[in-house]
């Protein structure tokens, strides 16, 4: 039996850029032939992308997660390493993306509209690439980046012209098989519709979409029956029709009161997408009533006598029978007119184009903050500072005085000063705190010895890898200032 699912969170991982290689070029005669480490391949990405033969999430709530290829390292002779592969995940025509905050990061409405899920982390540079006046043979290479990792909240909402609003047992899924090819399902209890139904109708020259919601009762709008969980599918219908049983026998129930609740809780429904609030609040779109079951002597009379009351209320009213098919033929017309006079006035928008926006200038892509938790310490925020950090080997004294260097040019050390950072503050970046010191001269030229070694980081009066460790340690009250490391 096939499942209908709508809503679905979706784990979406992408790929680990590869390392880069630190190599020299050896070959007979030629020991030290200079660099030759490839860059590393960039991860995967995750994307998402509309394909109109796809119909529901039922995919992703079986296979909750998804994770690109990781990018391959680079090696000697200078071959980069393969870029990772791409993972393109199929979604319905009008899935809404959502992070897990329900911030709205896409609405996917058209075939082949695509959305990057998960950035693929970029590959390290290879020791070929790092060379510069200063380093004319690195010892090191830069790291891999980790790919973009997140939870996204993915909500299918129907994209069909007229919706079909109605109570349980109105009538709605025999209408659509009549007016279209669908095959829904139909019997003679209350909730047998439990997923939209959606139909094609062609009417003259004009081809639309009809929904079948499943039925609505009085608090749908607040999660009462089935209707929060599919009045979602009415938000991107241009015309809502009422579809009202005359022929119920459910005391207390009359087409009015009937149309008169559904308009209640189409009132109270807000939708979640600003884009589909354009279309207007749902209380506020284009009415049909359908008086439906008119094949029913006491029906037909009941329809006949509350003709004049909505016909009062500006809207266009059909009594049909979808069983003899009486009165389908005005109504099928008078859907695709209405549904003719929306789309001239709201034309297709066009594809929307990307749009790359230069940093602006003076921005100087950081800034420093005092760190709250840290007594004199300090907090580098930025983009740039924090990818630096994340591709650095610290096992590596080139690495950290090439990183250094970085920062400086960037105007870090500058900004600490400013601030009055003092010598031995700790600085956090990212995910790294380290004790700043300002003697290591950054940014300065430097004559470069043995490979892995910055003859800066050997200073004497420089305190040790091992006691910068243990005094983090301190701070963060995980040993005593007199234990021994």
């Amino acid at each position: 039996m096939s499942k209908f699912v709508d809503r679905v969170v979706l784990h979406v991982r992408a790929g680990k850029g590869g390392h880069g290689c630190a190599s020299v070029h050896r070959e007979k005669y030629k020991p030290l032939g200079g660099p030759d480490g490839g860059n590393g391949g960039n991860g995967g990405d995750v994307i998402l992308e509309v394909d109109p033969n796809v119909h529901t999430l039922l995919d992703f709530h079986f296979h909750p997660h998804a994770k690109a290829g990781n990018g391959k390292p680079g090696e000697g002779g200078n071959r980069n390493g393969k870029q990772g592969e791409e993972l393109l995940l199929k979604v319905p025509d009008g899935t809404v993306v959502m992070s897990t905050a329900g911030e709205v990061l896409a609405d996917m409405v058209g075939a082949g509209y695509r959305f990057v899920a998960a950035q693929g982390g970029r590959g390290g540079l290879g020791n070929a690439a790092l060379v510069s006046k200063a380093r004319k043979a690195p010892g090191f290479a830069l790291l891999g980046e980790e790919g973009q990792e997140r939870d996204l909240v993915l909500e299918l909402k129907s994209v069909a012209d007229v919706g079909l609003v109605g109570f349980p047992s109105a009538g709605k899924s025999s209408l659509v098989s009549v007016l279209s090819a669908a095959k829904p399902k139909i019997a003679d209890y209350p909730f047998t519709t439990l997923v939209p139904n959606l139909g094609v109708v062609q009417s003259g020259d004009t081809t639309f979409t009809v929904a079948d919601v499943p039925g609505l009762i009085p608090g749908a709008s607040e999660g009462r029956g089935l209707g929060l969980d599919f009045l979602r599918h009415l938000e991107r219908c241009a015309v809502l029709a009422h579809v009202v049983d005359c022929a119920t026998l459910e005391p207390g129930r009359d087409p009015i009161s009937d149309v008169d609740a559904l308009e209640a809780e189409l009132a109270a429904y807000k939708p979640a997408l600003a884009a589909d609030a354009g279309l207007g609040e749902l209380a506020e779109r284009p009415r049909v009533v359908i008086l439906n079951k008119a094949d029913i002597p006491d029906a037909d009379e009941l329809a006949e006598f509350v003709l004049p009351e909505f016909a009062k209320r500006g809207w266009p009213v059909f009594k049909i029978s979808a069983v003899t098919r009486e009165g389908l033929r005005p109504l099928t017309f008078a859907l695709a007119e209405m549904v003719r006079a929306y789309r001239e006035a709201h034309p297709k928008a066009e594809p929307k184009r990307q749009i790359i926006r230069p940093i602006a200038k003076g921005d100087s892509g950081f800034r420093v903050i005092p760190d709250p938790e840290v007594e004199g310490g300090f907090i580098v925020q930025g983009e740039r500072p924090e990818r630096w950090v994340r591709q650095t080997q610290f096992d590596n004294d080139e690495a950290v005085g090439y990183l250094a260097d970085r920062l400086a040019r960037l105007g870090v050390e500058e900004e600490l000063v400013r601030l009055g950072a003092e010598p031995g503050a700790p600085v956090t970046i990212g995910d790294v705190s380290f004790d700043w010191e300002p003697q290591i001269s950054a940014g300065v030229e430097i004559m470069m010895t043995r490979r892995g070694v910055d003859p800066r980081l050997d200073q004497t009066d420089r305190i040790s890898a091992a006691e910068r460790k243990h005094a983090s340690r301190v701070r963060r009250g995980l040993v005593s200032e007199d234990d021994e490391e």
